[in-house]
């Protein structure tokens, strides 16, 4: 699951909505809601994260995060790390390769350090 897809259920569970009712209202299929909610789709376009901040009637600090989420959720990421030293390549390579057997707390911990590095800009 993605972090948008996540977040979308999340709207729906404290809102009380199945997917089938979304998918009618916002235009798509059930099945695409679906496949979206477990990142098995790629982002959603701006089109349809406009419908849902409306179906929701999401004030704009929550539209505006559902949106930073839906950018951070693209299921399938390319790293391209042509012109970099080969340690940022094989660092690249290394986390594709494991990424699915790290624990959460190493992810949190990878996170927080990626955080502190943007900060330093």
């Amino acid at each position: 699951m993605t972090p948008f897809g996540h977040a979308l259920r999340e709207l729906r569970r404290r809102k009380g909505i199945t997917q089938r009712e979304l998918a009618k209202a916002i235009g798509v299929t059930p099945a695409y809601l679906s496949a979206l909610e477990h990142g098995k789709r790629g982002r959603p376009t701006f089109e349809l994260l406009q419908r849902i901040a409306g179906y929701f009637n999401v004030i704009w600090d929550e539209a505006e995060e559902l949106f930073r989420l839906a950018e951070a959720s693209h299921p399938k990421v390319v790293l391209d790390t042509a012109g970099l030293p080969p340690s940022y390549t094989g660092f690249a390579n290394r986390l594709a390769q494991r990424i699915r057997s790290l624990p959460p707390d190493v992810i949190e911990e990878m996170d927080t350090l990626l955080k502190k590095a943007e900060m330093r800009g």
